[in-house]
């Protein structure tokens, strides 16, 4: 049984309006899927869909066997935790209070959190590096310093799977680096993850398969070495080979200065 069963699923942020179809894949415990495409092709949406926000406008999926339209909020969340891109937040909850919130689906409505899921936040927030900030108001953070409480917040949820849309957006050179290890770990730890990215490399690092959506809605699905082939890269992007094959020369560049000082595992 997957955490997340997908198949031919047409997505849409409304009723006659489809971005992308024929969305077909399984995540399975421990498995970490990359989505890939131009702006606008449909990865947020295809998340909203996933989270059961908005429908699919056709096929279906399932959350860890279970159908999510016959699930209410709680179940979905204990099913499948989210990483938005950012977040607005208006009230200065503490970094320790916002990521407290993830166990809402953990505990009955109007109790509050025990020592257990204290216990739970605690560890997250040590996992991401951040326990220095858990007195700290969010409305106060810098962008990566949320990227990463978000994260945290998603871990506390304790959901075998997991969707991150371009967790890594905000944060700068070094918790990029930490960010690739830590979802390494939680893959060596059993969860699913599906996350969206814009860089091949992270992709390519990270992922067992690649998931692209395409500017004309065309979704396809393969390993690694397929799906970011320099010919499929420039037909996903419109770009031509050559410029692709500089920028991803360039990449190759800076990983390897960056594998011969140390700093980052092969």
């Amino acid at each position: 049984m997957g955490l997340i069963v997908a198949r031919d699923l047409a997505i849409g942020p409304a009723p006659g309006r489809i971005l992308a179809r024929g969305i077909t894949f399984t995540l399975g415990k421990g498995e970490v899927i990359a989505v890939l495409g131009p702006n606008g092709a449909g990865k947020t949406t295809l998340f909203r869909t996933l989270l059961a926000l908005i429908p699919p406008r056709a096929g279906q999926f399932e959350l860890s066997g279970a159908d999510p339209n016959s699930l209410p909020p709680d179940a979905i969340a204990r099913r499948l935790a989210h990483v938005p891109q950012t977040i607005n937040a208006a009230f200065p909850w503490s970094v320790t209070d916002f990521v407290l919130m993830g166990r809402s689906a953990r505990i009955a409505r109007f109790a509050t959190p025990g020592r257990a899921d204290r216990a739970i936040a605690a560890r997250a927030l040590s996992r991401l590096g951040i326990t220095h900030l858990a007195q700290a108001p969010v409305t106060r953070l810098s962008g990566g310093e949320r990227q990463l409480s978000l994260i945290a917040r998603a871990l506390a949820q304790e959901s075998p799977a997991i969707l991150l849309d371009e967790p890594a957006a905000a944060l700068d050179f070094g918790n990029r680096e930490r960010l690739a290890q830590l979802l390494s770990g939680l893959a060596a730890d059993g969860l699913g993850l599906v996350f969206s990215t814009h860089e091949p490399a992270q992709a390519e690092r990270l992922a067992d398969q690649v998931l692209t959506i395409d500017r004309a809605g065309q979704a396809m699905l393969g390993p690694p070495a397929a799906m970011l082939s320099a010919e499929r890269l420039a037909a996903l992007y419109g770009m031509s080979l050559a410029d692709v094959r500089r920028a991803s020369g360039q990449r190759a560049e800076v990983r390897g200065q960056i594998a011969r000082s140390g700093g980052i595992r092969p």
